[in-house]
């Protein structure tokens, strides 16, 4: 055998650090790889039916969130380089300011509310919904000083007067951004208006929150089941006083900012649709909502009751729609 084809050297053998690299590199992997299904898949192993409002559904319900917690750390997130057009796409998008402060009042309402609650399982998943909404403004935050975007002071972050009004404040508008964000992170996913690592590194933030909406729309459900009947009107008047809020809400964002300057604190979809979505019709983007919401939500017990409002909402509107 000539010298051309005989075994490489020592001297060319991968060193026992570089193998010793390879493989703690391949395990993380995994453990990511394993974090992220389990984070999008998830069956209570108790069967049977499960009766709405029972203490079965709000263990099942309580367990879902905690059990498919991501544990990642923003602080380690490996921000891909972008180039010039994509960096620019990311950095002239109107909506950081929005994001940033929006995750932040989440985060402190969510908490508000779980300071009021005294039965132990549903306390400790509002906390963790609350330390995941604070961990999304880390995300967030860690993203606009990875590529230099610069944002207004952010506001005190006071928590509600009314610490229940405050979660439902919350949960709703969760609700519909989520369902917008559904489909405008697949319509740049599909369109590359954000790069393809990009696009992987903020997939897990867009998973929770179909995990926090489910667990929010399973828990009105519950709670109003559990609701004294005389209780009952009044909590369905501020329900409505919610919604009422929320459209004027959009109704603001919709035109920029408001009257001192100040961007309206909701979250950024609504704001980033023309930019991101620009090559799809109204009709099909609703499609892809419709689309990536029943995708999002297909992982977990089929028992637990999914959000119906925006999506009915949404296919209403869908039929005046050419």
């Amino acid at each position: 055998m000539s010298d051309a084809l005989a075994a490489p050297s020592r001297s060319e053998e991968p060193s026992a650090e570089a193998r010793a690299t390879a493989v703690a590199a391949t395990i993380a992997k995994a453990a990511i790889d394993q974090a992220d299904h389990a984070m999008r898949n998830w069956t209570d192993p108790e069967p049977g039916p499960v009766r709405i409002g029972s203490p079965q559904h709000l263990r099942m319900f309580c367990n879902m969130l905690l059990q498919t917690h991501n544990p990642y750390k923003p602080a380690v997130i490996d921000w891909p380089s972008l180039d010039p057009d994509a960096l620019h796409r990311v950095t002239s998008l109107p909506i950081w300011d929005i994001a940033v402060q929006t995750e932040g009042r989440a985060s402190i309402r969510v908490q508000s509310f779980a300071n009021t609650v005294a039965e132990p399982l549903l306390r400790s998943a509002l906390e963790m919904d609350g330390a995941e909404e604070a961990r999304h403004k880390v995300v967030l935050s860690k993203l606009v000083e990875a590529y230099g975007i610069a944002l207004a002071p952010e506001p005190e972050y006071l928590p509600p007067a009314d610490a229940e009004w405050g979660w439902l404040v919350t949960g709703y508008s969760e609700c519909i951004d989520s369902f917008a964000a559904f489909g405008l992170f697949a319509a740049a996913r599909r369109s590359g208006f954000f790069p393809a690592e990009l696009v992987e590194t903020f997939e897990p933030v867009i998973q929770e929150e179909g995990r926090h909406i489910l667990f929010f729309v399973n828990w009105a459900a519950w709670y109003r089941r559990n609701l004294p009947w005389w209780r009952r009107p009044l909590y369905a008047l501020k329900v409505m006083r919610v919604w009422a809020f929320l459209i004027w809400e959009r109704v603001g964002i919709a035109r920029g900012i408001d009257a001192d300057g100040v961007a309206k604190d909701a979250n950024f979809p609504m704001n980033s649709t023309a930019a991101i979505a620009e090559t799809l019709s109204a009709r099909e983007m609703i499609d892809l909502c419709l689309a990536e919401n029943e995708r999002r939500m297909a992982g977990y017990d089929p028992r637990l009751l999914r959000p119906e409002i925006v999506p009915k909402l949404a296919r209403l509107a869908r039929r005046f729609l050419r």
